[in-house]
């Protein structure tokens, strides 16, 4: 006999279950995978850096918001002894607030290691990505030596021809947070200097906006307004089969944001955007998905944006905060920052199903003699600048002009990317720039000059979170 509290259950019961609802696939797009990026904070910093370094063949590029480098909490197989606590330990310690620069040697030897058997790509293409890091100096979680190490790791790589590939910023005063273009006084997320949820601290930084422009180069201007594409749900499991998300410490959910034109069938790039620990949907429900400011660059520039989501797991992984796997809590060996990867094959999944309708442009033709056009500083840091353009047709090389407020230019650096990472500048400096273009073997003629000042140096601080700000 029901009880009329329960009287709808009993009356269900009665009718049979109901139809389970139907599993929501990601639609294939017009998007080359060669043209593929990915960023991340925090735990999806060390997840952007192992999908990326595992995939290097189709990720054109990096952003890393305070993570640290390849294989970091160096789990192994080896580590089932005791009870593969040491890759914890790790993780929550060397690869938090630790010294991992002096582990660099073991970072590029496992790296190695795993592209000689094929379990990563082949490292050259490490060699052309465009990598941009980022410490913000009130972060009192991730200390600014697990950056210096992840960018170490990527100048290992990169070598001298390439250093402009690399842009570190080490100069904003931000806590343990992705960093938006709102002003610190402008009422939220958090204050600039803040590390607290949702992990994410106005200071009037458009970070989502400068990693995109330094992986692509010049971009049109974001759409601060109502937004023509759209954000859509989408079903983990079928990117997780045979398993299912919760052993993998992932959501049952996604998310996608696609703008108009990609829908109607436009040539399009993906963007893989991952959150940190505590940033997930369970925890925060969608702020880093619409505060972030990916979504208003990707609406105006033919991005589609994709958020995987992690979960809570308290037993099986035991993974209490919704991190990336950052120290093999999946399969507890080093199999985790490889293409195998529990979680890295899953996103591949997910990237391959987005891609699948891609199909290659063809080349317009060469712009000799033009010179490159709408380049310009995006950002600066104390002791750099990151000089994006507008990629020009046929350009085989760019090279770059550097001279100060009132000096002569000098060639800096050539770059095969519409970017460049100008490096060893003078804090408080003004400088300016030309960019010129090599097309057939020709070099045309300059672009328009550009100038900007870089920032001062952090303040002294022993204690990140209460370090003074430079106004």
């Amino acid at each position: 006999m029901c009880r009329i509290v329960v009287a709808a259950s009993c009356a269900a019961f009665a009718a049979g279950p109901a139809p389970a609802e139907p599993r929501v696939a990601l639609s294939g797009y017009n998007a080359d995978i060669g043209q593929s990026s990915i960023s991340g904070i925090s735990s999806g910093g060390f997840m952007a850096v192992q999908f990326g370094t595992a995939w290097s063949s189709v990720i054109r590029g990096v952003g890393v918001v305070a993570g640290g480098p390849f294989w970091c909490a160096q789990a192994d197989a080896n580590d089932a002894f005791d009870a593969f606590s040491l890759p914890f330990i790790n993780a929550t310690g060397l690869c938090m607030s630790g010294k991992p620069l002096a582990d660099l040697n073991k970072f590029i030897g496992k790296a190695d290691a795993k592209s000689a058997s094929g379990d990563i790509d082949s490292l050259q293409g490490l060699s052309r990505q465009k990598v941009y890091v980022f410490h913000g100096y009130n972060d009192d979680k991730v200390a600014e030596s697990v950056t210096d190490a992840t960018v170490a790791f990527y100048r290992h790589y990169l070598g001298e021809p390439n250093r402009g590939n690399l842009y570190y910023q080490a100069a904003i005063g931000a806590g343990h947070s992705l960093v938006v273009a709102k002003d610190p006084h402008s009422g939220g997320p958090n204050d600039c200097n803040v590390t607290a949820s949702p992990f994410i601290d106005a200071c009037g930084y458009d970070q989502a906006g400068i990693i995109l422009q330094h992986i692509y180069g010049a971009l049109n201007a974001p759409n601060r307004g109502q937004l023509s594409g759209m954000v859509k749900r989408f079903d983990q499991s079928i990117y997780t089969d045979p398993r299912d998300p919760s052993p993998l410490s992932l959501a049952d959910s996604g998310y996608l944001f696609v703008p108009r034109e990609c829908e109607d069938g436009a040539a399009c790039r993906v963007h893989i955007a991952l959150h940190g620990c505590l940033q997930d949907a369970g925890e925060i429900d969608q702020r880093f998905i619409d505060e972030t400011g990916y979504n208003a660059w990707a609406d105006t520039n033919r991005l589609i944006v994709l958020y995987p989501q992690t979960a809570v797991s308290w037993y099986l992984p035991y993974n209490p905060l919704a991190c990336w796997d950052l120290w093999g809590y999946v399969d507890q060996n080093d199999s985790y920052v490889t293409k195998s990867g529990s979680q890295i094959r899953t996103i591949k999944a997910m990237l391959d199903a987005l891609t699948s309708r891609g199909t290659p442009g063809a080349a317009p033709a060469p712009a000799t003699g033009a010179a490159p056009t709408a380049a310009t500083v995006v950002d600066t840091s104390d002791n750099g600048a990151d000089l994006v353009w507008t990629p020009l047709a046929g350009a085989a090389t760019y090279r770059v002009w550097r001279a100060g407020a009132d000096g002569q230019f000098e060639a800096v650096g050539d770059t095969a990317s519409p970017g460049f990472a100008d490096s060893d500048l003078s804090q408080r400096s003004a400088y300016r720039w030309r960019v010129t273009a090599v097309v057939n073997g020709v070099e045309g003629p300059p672009s328009v000059e550009v100038a900007a000042t870089t920032r001062a140096a952090p303040p002294a601080c022993d204690r990140p979170g209460s370090c003074p700000i430079d106004k």
